[in-house]
Protein backbone atom coordinates (compact mmCIF):
# COMPACT_ATOMS: atom_id res chain seq x y z
CA UNK A 1 0.00 0.00 0.00
CA UNK A 2 2.02 2.95 -0.98
CA UNK A 3 0.38 6.26 -2.02
CA UNK A 4 0.84 8.08 -5.80
CA UNK A 5 -2.30 9.87 -5.29
CA UNK A 6 -2.35 12.80 -2.78
CA UNK A 7 -5.65 13.95 -1.07
CA UNK A 8 -6.41 16.73 0.41
CA UNK A 9 -8.63 17.13 3.67
CA UNK A 10 -11.59 19.45 2.24
CA UNK A 11 -11.72 17.29 -1.02
CA UNK A 12 -11.74 14.17 1.39
CA UNK A 13 -14.11 15.67 3.67
CA UNK A 14 -16.81 16.63 0.60
CA UNK A 15 -16.08 12.90 -0.56
CA UNK A 16 -17.04 11.69 2.70
CA UNK A 17 -20.29 13.00 3.32
CA UNK A 18 -22.46 10.86 1.57
CA UNK A 19 -21.21 7.99 3.88
CA UNK A 20 -22.86 9.96 6.75
CA UNK A 21 -19.84 8.99 8.55
CA UNK A 22 -19.88 12.47 10.67
CA UNK A 23 -16.78 15.04 10.84
CA UNK A 24 -13.50 14.25 8.98
CA UNK A 25 -10.56 14.12 11.70
CA UNK A 26 -7.54 12.99 10.39
CA UNK A 27 -6.10 10.73 7.56
CA UNK A 28 -2.77 9.73 7.41
CA UNK A 29 -1.09 8.28 4.16
CA UNK A 30 -0.04 4.14 4.40
CA UNK A 31 3.93 3.41 2.86
CA UNK A 32 3.07 -0.39 2.93
CA UNK A 33 2.50 -2.23 -0.49
CA UNK A 34 2.88 -1.65 -3.69
CA UNK A 35 -0.08 -0.98 -5.86
CA UNK A 36 -2.79 1.21 -4.59
CA UNK A 37 -3.04 4.63 -2.44
CA UNK A 38 -4.11 3.95 1.28
CA UNK A 39 -4.78 5.88 4.01
CA UNK A 40 -6.07 5.56 7.32
CA UNK A 41 -9.35 7.81 7.89
CA UNK A 42 -10.79 8.48 11.26
CA UNK A 43 -14.32 10.79 11.33
CA UNK A 44 -16.04 10.68 14.16
CA UNK A 45 -17.87 7.32 13.53
CA UNK A 46 -14.54 5.24 13.77
CA UNK A 47 -11.58 4.52 11.78
CA UNK A 48 -11.81 3.45 8.17
CA UNK A 49 -8.61 2.25 5.11
CA UNK A 50 -9.62 4.42 2.02
CA UNK A 51 -8.22 3.03 -0.55
CA UNK A 52 -7.29 4.91 -4.14
CA UNK A 53 -7.06 2.43 -7.45
CA UNK A 54 -4.41 3.17 -9.38
CA UNK A 55 -4.85 1.07 -12.22
CA UNK A 56 -7.97 -1.23 -11.83
CA UNK A 57 -10.46 -0.86 -13.97
CA UNK A 58 -14.20 0.04 -12.73
CA UNK A 59 -15.50 -3.34 -13.91
CA UNK A 60 -13.15 -5.31 -11.82
CA UNK A 61 -13.12 -2.87 -9.01
CA UNK A 62 -17.13 -3.77 -8.61
CA UNK A 63 -15.47 -7.42 -8.14
CA UNK A 64 -13.05 -6.82 -5.82
CA UNK A 65 -15.45 -4.82 -3.27
CA UNK A 66 -18.14 -7.43 -3.80
CA UNK A 67 -15.98 -10.14 -3.07
CA UNK A 68 -14.82 -9.14 -0.21
CA UNK A 69 -18.48 -8.39 1.39
CA UNK A 70 -19.25 -11.69 -0.30
CA UNK A 71 -16.63 -13.56 1.68
CA UNK A 72 -17.10 -11.29 4.52
CA UNK A 73 -20.77 -12.63 4.92
CA UNK A 74 -20.04 -15.97 5.49
CA UNK A 75 -17.68 -15.16 8.17
CA UNK A 76 -14.28 -14.65 6.97
CA UNK A 77 -12.37 -11.71 8.27
CA UNK A 78 -12.55 -9.61 5.33
CA UNK A 79 -12.74 -5.66 5.32
CA UNK A 80 -16.05 -4.49 4.14
CA UNK A 81 -16.65 -1.77 1.66
CA UNK A 82 -18.64 0.92 3.01
CA UNK A 83 -21.51 1.74 0.32
CA UNK A 84 -23.32 5.48 0.41
CA UNK A 85 -27.10 5.66 0.26
CA UNK A 86 -27.57 4.63 -3.67
CA UNK A 87 -25.43 1.71 -2.77
CA UNK A 88 -21.87 2.69 -4.52
CA UNK A 89 -19.41 1.11 -3.13
CA UNK A 90 -16.66 3.25 -4.71
CA UNK A 91 -17.13 6.51 -6.22
CA UNK A 92 -14.30 9.11 -7.66
CA UNK A 93 -11.94 10.78 -5.63
CA UNK A 94 -8.70 12.86 -6.92
CA UNK A 95 -9.62 11.58 -10.52
CA UNK A 96 -9.72 7.89 -9.07
CA UNK A 97 -11.83 5.29 -8.36
CA UNK A 98 -11.68 5.09 -4.59
CA UNK A 99 -13.26 2.85 -1.80
CA UNK A 100 -13.55 3.43 1.88
CA UNK A 101 -13.69 0.18 3.72
CA UNK A 102 -13.28 -1.06 7.70
CA UNK A 103 -10.53 -1.52 9.69
CA UNK A 104 -10.16 -4.38 11.40
CA UNK A 105 -7.71 -5.55 14.20
CA UNK A 106 -5.18 -6.97 14.87
CA UNK A 107 -0.92 -6.80 13.65
CA UNK A 108 0.39 -8.35 10.98
CA UNK A 109 3.39 -11.24 12.09
CA UNK A 110 6.95 -11.36 10.68
CA UNK A 111 7.91 -14.43 11.67
CA UNK A 112 5.03 -17.17 11.91
CA UNK A 113 5.43 -20.17 14.03
CA UNK A 114 4.03 -23.82 12.90
CA UNK A 115 0.82 -22.81 14.63
CA UNK A 116 -0.20 -19.73 12.91
CA UNK A 117 0.55 -21.62 9.45
CA UNK A 118 -1.52 -24.38 10.28
CA UNK A 119 -4.15 -21.68 11.06
CA UNK A 120 -3.11 -19.88 7.46
CA UNK A 121 -3.96 -23.04 5.79
CA UNK A 122 -6.75 -23.67 7.28
CA UNK A 123 -8.11 -19.92 6.58
CA UNK A 124 -6.88 -20.12 2.86
CA UNK A 125 -8.76 -22.91 2.45
CA UNK A 126 -12.11 -21.56 3.70
CA UNK A 127 -11.72 -18.66 1.92
CA UNK A 128 -11.77 -21.14 -1.29
CA UNK A 129 -14.39 -22.86 0.07
CA UNK A 130 -16.63 -19.72 0.29
CA UNK A 131 -15.93 -18.27 -2.92
CA UNK A 132 -16.62 -21.12 -4.67
CA UNK A 133 -19.73 -19.66 -5.57
CA UNK A 134 -18.98 -16.05 -5.79
CA UNK A 135 -20.46 -15.60 -9.77
CA UNK A 136 -18.22 -14.83 -13.03
CA UNK A 137 -15.30 -14.14 -11.45
CA UNK A 138 -12.46 -12.65 -13.95
CA UNK A 139 -8.93 -14.44 -14.54
CA UNK A 140 -6.08 -13.88 -12.46
CA UNK A 141 -4.77 -10.50 -13.41
CA UNK A 142 -1.44 -11.27 -12.66
CA UNK A 143 -1.62 -15.57 -14.13
CA UNK A 144 0.18 -17.07 -16.67
CA UNK A 145 -0.36 -14.44 -19.48
CA UNK A 146 0.66 -11.29 -17.46
CA UNK A 147 3.56 -13.37 -16.73
CA UNK A 148 4.68 -14.20 -20.61
CA UNK A 149 3.40 -10.85 -21.36
CA UNK A 150 5.48 -8.26 -18.49
CA UNK A 151 8.43 -10.79 -18.85
CA UNK A 152 8.92 -10.00 -22.34
CA UNK A 153 8.53 -6.42 -21.78
CA UNK A 154 11.00 -6.52 -19.15
CA UNK A 155 13.54 -8.96 -21.48
CA UNK A 156 15.80 -6.18 -22.43
CA UNK A 157 15.85 -4.04 -19.06
CA UNK A 158 17.29 -6.93 -17.81
CA UNK A 159 21.04 -8.30 -17.18
CA UNK A 160 21.94 -10.78 -19.27
CA UNK A 161 21.93 -13.76 -16.57
CA UNK A 162 18.45 -12.55 -15.70
CA UNK A 163 17.30 -12.38 -18.42
CA UNK A 164 18.37 -15.82 -19.37
CA UNK A 165 16.62 -17.08 -16.34
CA UNK A 166 13.90 -15.63 -17.09
CA UNK A 167 13.56 -16.86 -20.44
CA UNK A 168 14.03 -19.97 -19.75
CA UNK A 169 11.47 -19.89 -17.12
CA UNK A 170 8.53 -18.77 -19.08
CA UNK A 171 9.42 -21.49 -21.31
CA UNK A 172 9.21 -23.80 -19.22
CA UNK A 173 5.92 -22.58 -17.63
CA UNK A 174 4.77 -22.62 -21.11
CA UNK A 175 4.70 -26.34 -21.36
CA UNK A 176 3.08 -27.08 -17.58
CA UNK A 177 -0.55 -28.53 -18.37
CA UNK A 178 -2.65 -27.29 -15.96
CA UNK A 179 -6.33 -28.44 -17.27
CA UNK A 180 -6.65 -30.97 -14.18
CA UNK A 181 -5.95 -28.62 -11.62
CA UNK A 182 -9.65 -27.46 -9.39
CA UNK A 183 -9.79 -23.81 -10.05
CA UNK A 184 -11.81 -21.15 -8.50
CA UNK A 185 -10.94 -18.05 -6.90
CA UNK A 186 -7.64 -17.34 -5.38
CA UNK A 187 -6.39 -14.20 -3.03
CA UNK A 188 -3.04 -14.53 -4.97
CA UNK A 189 -1.04 -12.25 -2.83
CA UNK A 190 -1.76 -13.52 1.34
CA UNK A 191 1.46 -12.38 2.40
CA UNK A 192 2.15 -12.34 6.02
CA UNK A 193 1.48 -8.31 5.74
CA UNK A 194 -1.58 -8.94 4.47
CA UNK A 195 -3.11 -10.94 7.77
CA UNK A 196 -4.14 -9.50 10.70
CA UNK A 197 -3.68 -11.78 14.11
CA UNK A 198 -5.18 -10.78 17.35
CA UNK A 199 -5.32 -12.74 20.35
CA UNK A 200 -3.53 -15.35 18.22
CA UNK A 201 -6.20 -15.71 15.58
CA UNK A 202 -6.41 -14.50 12.32
CA UNK A 203 -8.31 -11.33 12.57
CA UNK A 204 -8.09 -9.86 9.21
CA UNK A 205 -7.49 -11.21 5.27
CA UNK A 206 -6.34 -7.88 3.37
CA UNK A 207 -5.53 -6.00 -0.05
CA UNK A 208 -8.13 -8.53 -2.83
CA UNK A 209 -6.74 -6.42 -5.72
CA UNK A 210 -4.45 -9.45 -7.28
CA UNK A 211 -8.09 -11.92 -6.90
CA UNK A 212 -9.35 -13.63 -9.43
CA UNK A 213 -9.97 -17.05 -11.18
CA UNK A 214 -6.88 -19.49 -11.30
CA UNK A 215 -6.27 -22.58 -9.56
CA UNK A 216 -6.36 -23.04 -6.16
CA UNK A 217 -3.02 -25.10 -5.54
CA UNK A 218 -1.44 -21.33 -6.94
CA UNK A 219 -2.74 -19.74 -4.52
CA UNK A 220 -1.38 -22.37 -1.62
CA UNK A 221 2.07 -22.17 -3.39
CA UNK A 222 2.16 -18.36 -3.18
CA UNK A 223 1.51 -18.78 0.51
CA UNK A 224 4.15 -21.18 1.21
CA UNK A 225 6.37 -19.31 -0.99
CA UNK A 226 6.30 -16.47 2.11
CA UNK A 227 5.21 -17.86 5.32
CA UNK A 228 6.96 -21.19 5.16
CA UNK A 229 10.25 -20.85 6.64
CA UNK A 230 10.71 -24.73 7.61
CA UNK A 231 10.06 -27.97 6.69
CA UNK A 232 7.84 -28.36 9.78
CA UNK A 233 6.14 -24.60 9.08
CA UNK A 234 5.45 -26.26 5.26
CA UNK A 235 3.62 -29.60 7.03
CA UNK A 236 1.73 -27.34 9.00
CA UNK A 237 0.52 -25.18 6.80
CA UNK A 238 -0.60 -28.07 4.45
CA UNK A 239 -2.16 -30.16 7.33
CA UNK A 240 -4.49 -27.00 8.30
CA UNK A 241 -5.28 -26.36 4.02
CA UNK A 242 -6.34 -30.19 3.75
CA UNK A 243 -8.15 -30.04 7.01
CA UNK A 244 -10.86 -28.47 4.67
CA UNK A 245 -10.09 -29.26 1.29
CA UNK A 246 -7.89 -32.78 0.31
CA UNK A 247 -5.76 -31.98 -2.21
CA UNK A 248 -5.61 -34.34 -5.42
CA UNK A 249 -3.53 -35.91 -7.18
CA UNK A 250 -3.08 -33.70 -10.31
CA UNK A 251 -2.61 -31.10 -7.85
CA UNK A 252 0.54 -33.28 -5.93
CA UNK A 253 2.20 -33.81 -9.52
CA UNK A 254 1.77 -30.22 -10.17
CA UNK A 255 3.55 -29.03 -7.05
CA UNK A 256 7.07 -28.10 -8.11
CA UNK A 257 6.16 -26.48 -11.41
CA UNK A 258 3.62 -24.18 -9.32
CA UNK A 259 5.98 -23.48 -6.32
CA UNK A 260 8.17 -21.96 -9.43
CA UNK A 261 5.32 -20.12 -11.09
CA UNK A 262 4.27 -18.53 -7.73
CA UNK A 263 8.05 -17.30 -7.22
CA UNK A 264 8.16 -16.26 -10.79
CA UNK A 265 5.17 -13.85 -10.85
CA UNK A 266 6.27 -12.11 -7.90
CA UNK A 267 10.21 -11.79 -8.88
CA UNK A 268 7.89 -10.44 -11.87
CA UNK A 269 5.88 -7.53 -9.90
CA UNK A 270 8.93 -6.44 -8.47
CA UNK A 271 11.11 -6.24 -11.48
CA UNK A 272 8.35 -4.22 -12.84
CA UNK A 273 8.67 -1.52 -10.37
CA UNK A 274 12.22 -1.48 -10.24
CA UNK A 275 12.51 -1.16 -13.89
CA UNK A 276 9.23 1.01 -15.08
CA UNK A 277 8.32 2.47 -11.90
CA UNK A 278 5.59 5.09 -11.29
CA UNK A 279 5.78 8.24 -9.48
CA UNK A 280 4.06 8.95 -6.44
CA UNK A 281 4.55 10.68 -2.76
CA UNK A 282 5.53 7.58 -0.58
CA UNK A 283 6.25 4.35 -2.84
CA UNK A 284 7.54 1.18 -1.50
CA UNK A 285 9.75 -0.39 -3.74
CA UNK A 286 10.78 -3.94 -2.28
CA UNK A 287 13.94 -5.85 -3.48
CA UNK A 288 13.16 -8.53 -6.70
CA UNK A 289 16.61 -10.61 -5.48
CA UNK A 290 14.54 -12.28 -3.03
CA UNK A 291 12.28 -14.26 -5.36
CA UNK A 292 14.60 -14.84 -7.78
CA UNK A 293 16.87 -16.60 -5.13
CA UNK A 294 13.62 -18.87 -3.98
CA UNK A 295 12.89 -18.98 -7.61
CA UNK A 296 16.38 -20.22 -8.40
CA UNK A 297 15.91 -22.85 -5.60
CA UNK A 298 13.29 -24.68 -6.59
CA UNK A 299 14.64 -24.98 -10.31
CA UNK A 300 17.79 -26.81 -8.94
CA UNK A 301 15.79 -28.61 -5.92
CA UNK A 302 12.71 -29.47 -6.66
CA UNK A 303 10.60 -30.87 -3.83
CA UNK A 304 7.54 -33.09 -3.96
CA UNK A 305 4.46 -32.49 -2.37
CA UNK A 306 4.60 -33.32 1.75
CA UNK A 307 2.17 -36.04 2.46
Amino acid sequence: MSVYTTVGREELAAWLQPLGLGELREHVGISAGMQNSNYFVTTAGGRYVLTLFERIAAGDLDFYLALQEHLAARGLPCPRPLADGEGKRWRLLAGKPAALLSCLPGTAIETPDAAQCQAIGRLLAELHRAAADFPAAPENPCGAAWCRTTGQALMPLLEPGDAELLADELAFQAGQDLAALPRGVIHADLFRDNVLWADGRPSGVLDFYFAGADCLLLDLAVVANDWCFSDAALAALLAGYRSVRPLGEAEAAAWPAMRRAAALRFWLLRLDARHRPRAGAVVTLKDPAHFRRLLTGFRLAPAALPR
